[in-house]
């Protein structure tokens, strides 16, 4: 007989503590091991009975879900999912902060049988759970969210040049990408001579509250992207809800409701292609963490266009599907752990641009 998946449900409502307890039920593979209140009587549980996965509300008495996060992540490690009733950007951008010391990922929480969306929020509920009870978390969690972000590394002397400049950068990421981003653009300097568009698989109502998080938290200037704005040196923009996102020859954020791409939209794939044909080598393409193969068959477009393309190594990806299937394509010109990219991206940037 299969292993069932058990899970540990954390939220201070009975109404939807009962509610979760019985949709994660309601698949064969998931087990519910236990349904607690509040966040010290999670820590003891976890402590006590190790479940795979825990779903994770975050206001709670006595420990809220950022603290019995932390502690959790320091003491026995497991895949923790936030599961959040409310898109408010604040409210959202806490949950970015559970990410930072060690939450796996955040879904929203499927409350209202009535809503329009219920099927969808419960699809994507069960299976982010199964999902993340098959990722290896380990205490290099805790301390590389605590840890103070680095400095800017001015150069990597093993990157090689390229011999044009470079416009734009282009990053794709799904699960486990928001702590990449943030990461990725802390160790980049201020003034970062190019602008930085991204695509950030999410659940609907989550992009502003991750843009206002990474705008606190990163020096950079974050932005959900606008359609026909000229991209700022030093800035970056995400993707909106429910809309492709490409880059025209003349320098413009492109916007679209053209049909979804491997199921998506936005996807990385429109905005890799996109770079490929109005950029070719003068653009950059990165594709972190993420399950499917969203973009990696376009960042080998880019590659063939004369781009530098970076993917993510296993080692360091929550999910090594998306940047996986590019380095089997052959589309990665650097396969690099997240840490080490920031070092790279400058260098890469400096030497083409002649710094």
């Amino acid at each position: 007989m299969e292993r069932k998946i058990n899970v540990l449900v954390a939220d201070d409502s009975q109404v939807a503590r009962m509610l979760l307890v019985h949709l994660l039920e309601s698949d064969p593979q998931i087990r519910v091991v236990g349904a607690v209140a509040d966040g010290q009587s999670a820590l003891d549980f976890v402590n006590e009975k190790r479940p795979d996965v825990v779903l994770m509300d975050i206001h709670m008495p006595h420990m809220d879900g950022f603290e019995t996060t932390r502690r959790i992540m320091e003491t026995q490690p497991v895949p923790i999912i936030i599961c959040s009733g409310t898109t408010n950007p604040r409210e959202v951008a806490i949950t970015f902060r559970l990410m930072e010391v060690g939450a796996v990922a955040c879904v929203v929480k499927p409350v209202a049988r009535e809503h329009a969306d219920f099927e969808q929020l419960v699809a994507n509920l069960l299976q982010t759970v199964k999902l993340m009870s098959e990722v290896k978390v380990v205490r290099r969690w805790p301390r590389s969210r605590l840890a103070p972000v680095p400095g800017p590394v001015a150069r990597a002397a093993a990157v090689e040049p390229g011999p044009a400049e470079i416009r734009v950068i282009g990053i794709g990421a799904s699960t486990g990408g928001p702590p990449l981003l943030q990461t990725i653009l802390a160790g980049l300097s201020k003034d970062f001579p190019v602008p930085i568009l991204v695509v950030q698989h999410i659940a609907r109502g989550f992009l502003p509250g991750l843009a206002e998080w990474l705008d606190q938290t990163t020096g950079f200037r974050v932005h959900v992207a606008a359609y026909g704005h000229c991209p700022l040196p030093g800035h970056v923009y995400l993707a909106p809800d429910d809309f492709h996102m490409g880059f025209s020859a003349s320098g413009r954020i492109l916007l679209t409701k053209e049909e979804p791409e491997n199921g998506l939209r936005p996807a990385v794939s429109y905005l890799f292609r996109s770079l490929a044909e109005a950029c070719g080598p003068n653009a950059l393409g990165v594709l972190l963490s993420g399950m499917g193969r969203d973009g990696a068959a376009e960042l080998k477009l880019m590659r063939d266009k004369g781009a530098t393309t970076i993917a993510q190594d296993q080692e360091s990806s929550v999910v090594h599907g998306m940047p996986g299937v590019a380095i089997e394509l052959g589309a990665a010109t650097h396969v690099l752990p997240a840490e080490r990219m920031p070092e790279v991206l400058l260098a890469l940037v400096n030497r083409r641009s002649g710094a």
